[in-house]
Formats: structure tokens, C-alpha cells, sequence
């Protein structure tokens, strides 16, 4: 299996980058919406972000329009956003596809490398009671989707789209990942 770290990605800025920039830190890796009602995490995020970057800790958030096309926005306009709503910092990376036919490569390994989200069960009965859920367990359930990659640049754990940057289940693993070395 491919390394995730080494996968080609693009930075918002059009950038072409792998995310082994990050190699020996803990990243969490979300794919984000402007127009969801997950929305608001960013504050959360960007607030764990702050809380614990100079520890080796670093979010990279992947835009996608995957769900009720809830990430309209160009990749400079879902920056703008970030930054003027919840002043964001961490790095935001190009509109990609996390699921279907045309789901990127990152996301493929990153589903590939975890099993079920961690907090999932009542997020995806609300949206199968909306006739939103996907039967497959393996792929993106929504926006905001959380992996965990620990400084060795493997998934430690995946947390369902309604774990908030606060629950102590998600403060609590990444602890432990920054805890590690490499």
C-alpha cells in the first residue's frame, strides 16, 4: 500500500505538494464544508490546531462537495472563508472527491487504512432516517470526517463527522499520538 503521506495533493493555492511536509507530526485529516451545519467546527478546530501545534500537531483540511453540495465555493473562495469566518491557520488544501467513482487517492488509502469512525452509530442513523446514509461503512459518512495519522504517517484512528474538535475521545488519541515518537 502507498504511503498517504506521499500521495499528490494540491494546497488551495494551487500548489502541488504531498502531505510528507508533515512527516513526524500528528495531522488530522477532515474533509470540510462551507455550508453545512458541521460548519461551526472550524472554530474548534482551529482552536485545537493553536492548542497544539508546537507540539507536532498539524490539521489538513480537504474541501469537498460530496454531500448535498454543501462546498460550492472555489478553492479561493472556501480560503476566504476560513479566514475571515473562523480565522483559520492550518493548512486548507484543493477541493478534492472523498467518495464515488472520483474519490482522490488519499482519501481511497485513508479509507482503505480504517475501519468504522469512532462515534458514528447516531450520526448515521440520523442521516439514513433522511434517506442520506450510504450502506457501505467504509466510505466518508459526511462532512467533517476525522482520520488521525500519527508521526509514522499511518491512520490511528477515525472519528465520525459529529466528533467535535472538544470530545475527549478525539483530544484523548491525538494526546496519546503526540505522546509517541516517530
Amino acid at each position: 500500500m502507498t504511503d498517504i503521506l506521499n500521495v499528490p495533493v494540491k494546497l488551495a493555492d494551487g500548489r502541488e505538494t504531498t502531505l510528507n511536509d508533515h512527516r513526524g507530526k500528528v495531522m488530522l485529516v477532515v474533509n470540510v464544508a462551507s455550508k453545512c451545519g458541521l460548519t461551526v467546527q472550524y472554530e474548534g478546530l482551529e482552536k485545537l490546531y493553536e492548542d497544539k501545534r508546537e507540539r507536532g500537531f498539524v490539521i489538513a483540511a480537504f474541501p469537498a462537495n460530496n454531500f448535498k453540495g454543501q462546498e460550492p465555493g472555489t478553492d479561493a473562495e472556501i480560503v476566504e472563508f476560513c479566514t475571515l469566518t473562523y480565522d483559520v491557520k492550518f493548512p486548507i488544501f484543493s477541493k478534492i472527491s472523498v467518495k464515488g467513482e472520483d474519490k482522490h487517492p488519499l482519501y481511497q488509502l485513508l479509507t482503505a487504512a480504517a475501519g468504522t469512525a469512532i462515534g458514528e452509530g447516531p450520526m448515521r442513523e440520523r442521516l439514513r432516517n433522511n434517506g442520506l446514509a450510504s450502506g457501505d461503512n467504509s466510505e466518508i459518512l459526511w462532512n467533517f470526517e476525522k482520520f488521525l495519522v500519527g508521526r509514522d504517517g499511518k491512520v490511528a484512528a477515525r472519528f465520525a463527522p459529529d466528533v467535535t474538535a472538544e470530545d475527549q475521545r478525539l483530544v484523548s488519541a491525538i494526546d496519546k499520538e503526540l505522546a509517541r515518537t516517530a
